[in-house]
């Protein structure tokens, strides 16, 4: 999440007067000198202004300066001592961008694009990173629904994370993992904070540089799962580190974006690939089950597959195989698998193959209630926030990955996706997972559920989880109508909860189902 940039003119109108000196004189232009840059919005052109360094120093009035070589585009930051705490908005962005931001265009950009017409997006991106203070290390894409904006952009804001230290994490909370170009990505979704749309890519193990990496992918598996609306544009793309704490010392040694309507390969792709056959179930556990099949082809090369469970994207892989994980103990559940191309050309679903897990081992034991209150005084905006928090009134510990919550609720009218978020949570969001249901033939106020789920820990006797608040919106953003929801309540403080389900191994053990 970053803050609007507003262009320095003067390094253009300094570019200018060494242009013209040079025709002037009838000499080369000579090479620009390192700019050194202590101001809290400067920008430098780079690379003949097809790129441009910003400040960005959004947050804080601090002292920041950085070192920037205008022909290489690499910069260095040289001063720089944040101590922001790291559960607020940063203090700087200093980055790099290329295409078209709150107005200010670089040049020969080839932005913006709409992304159903995008056939390639690469990076080449290398960094100097320090072993101190709290940053990540991030690239930022921006879309939005006409071509160009000079203000906050209305679509999608993806973010990719390089690496990360100090503690700080995305926007909202983890809600898949994903392999993508090889490597493995956590996902994690939540509007940013003036509401828009936030879908963040965070790389397992980090790293100080992608070369060549495609870009495509990632946009892809946001469109996936409605997080990008492939009517909207690509405007602009942007890379560097987003800082809480300290800062000296971080580099950017190359940013390079590249995006076309042209497929990586050359030529315009418009062939799907053929659709996967033989999906089968190899294995299952009493969490898990895995997959296999025949491999597709296509004419440019398939380059990776969606696998669906029960009509929801559960995760993506390179090869023909694939384990779906965190499931609930004797659950049954139905696949599909998708082929996708590196045009984005995708195939026809395949045909579904059913699964169940094993039964659960057992070893947890105890009473569980779940307690409810309404975050929400407005039962007609287009968010619903229920909080609520688990307590065992048993006699022995009980084994939270075993346990799930379900919170029924009418969809009405709009979009059939949804986004979820945990904004706060006792226990910590990263503990906790959440995902919108359809509930099929339930009754009135009740044709989906938000299941909420642990991603492990021991809740002991008499103790609770604490406070989970938790928020959902339709992928369209419409409005709710809540007054007839089966789960909602009136009461502000928390109290037993006798419509909110509590799952214990897969089967209801508190609560009444709608």
């Amino acid at each position: 999440m970053t803050g609007p940039r507003l262009p320095a003119l003067a390094g253009a109108a300094a570019a200018l007067v060494l242009a013209a000196a040079s025709m002037l004189t009838g000499a080369p232009a000579a090479s620009a000198a390192p700019v050194t840059d202590c101001t809290q919005w400067g920008t430098t052109e780079l690379q003949g202004g097809e790129y441009l360094y910003q400040q960005n120093e959004w947050n804080s009035e601090s002292e920041q300066c950085v070192s920037v070589d205008p022909d290489t585009g690499a910069w260095s930051v040289t001063k720089s001592s944040f101590s922001l705490p790291t559960n607020g908005a940063p203090a700087t962005y200093p980055s790099s961008y290329k295409g078209c931001h709150w107005g200010a265009c670089t040049t020969d950009s080839g932005l913006p694009l709409r992304v159903d017409e995008l056939g390639s997006v690469t990076t080449d991106w290398s960094t100097t990173q320090v072993d101190s203070g709290a940053y990540n290390v991030s690239m930022d894409i921006w879309f939005n629904s006409a071509p160009v904006t000079d203000d906050q952009p209305d679509g999608t804001e993806v973010m990719i994370w390089m690496n990360h230290r100090g503690g700080v994490q995305p926007i909202g909370s983890r809600t898949a993992t994903v392999q993508l170009d090889g490597r493995n990505w956590d996902v994690w979704t939540g509007p940013g904070a003036s509401g828009w749309k936030v879908i963040s890519y965070v790389l397992q193990g980090g790293a100080t540089e992608l070369a060549d990496f495609d870009v495509k992918g990632l946009i892809d598996d946001g469109v996936g799962r409605g997080s990008i609306n492939p009517a909207h544009y690509l405007i602009d793309a942007e890379a560097g580190f987003e800082i809480w704490q300290g800062g000296q010392g971080l580099g950017m040694n190359e940013f390079a974006f590249e995006a076309s309507t042209e497929p990586g390969g050359g030529g315009t792709d418009t062939q799907a690939p053929t659709v996967p056959a033989g999906v089968a179930v190899t294995g299952a556990t009493d969490s898990s089950v895995s997959l296999s099949w025949t491999p597709a082809t296509d004419d440019t090369g398939v380059s990776g597959y969606d696998v669906y469970r029960d009509g929801v994207k559960a995760g993506s892989t390179a090869s023909a195989s694939f384990t779906d994980t965190g499931l609930a103990p004797s659950s049954s559940h139905s696949y599909t698998v998708r082929a996708r191309d590196a045009a984005g050309n995708t195939s026809a679903a395949s045909a579904a193959v059913g699964a169940t897990t094993a039964a659960g081992s057992g070893g947890s034991t105890g009473a569980l209630k779940v307690q409810y209150k309404n975050n929400d005084a407005s039962p007609g905006d287009n968010q619903i926030r229920p909080g609520l928090q688990l307590v065992n009134t048993g006699t022995t510990a009980v084994d939270l990955s075993k346990v799930s919550l379900r919170y029924w609720f009418s969809g009405e009218s709009g979009s059939a996706s949804y986004g979820t978020s945990c904004d706060y949570a006792v226990i910590g969001c990263g503990a906790v997972t959440h995902r919108v249901a359809q509930a099929g033939a339930a009754g009135t106020g009740a044709d989906h559920y938000l299941e909420v789920g642990f991603t492990g820990g021991s809740l002991a006797p008499g103790a609770s989880t604490g406070e989970i608040q938790l928020r959902f919106n339709k992928a369209d953003w419409s409005s709710f109508d809540e007054t007839d929801d089966y789960s909602r309540a009136a009461n502000t403080a928390f109290a037993d909860a006798s419509k909110v389900g509590v799952y214990l191994n897969g089967a209801l053990t508190a609560g009444t189902a709608p």
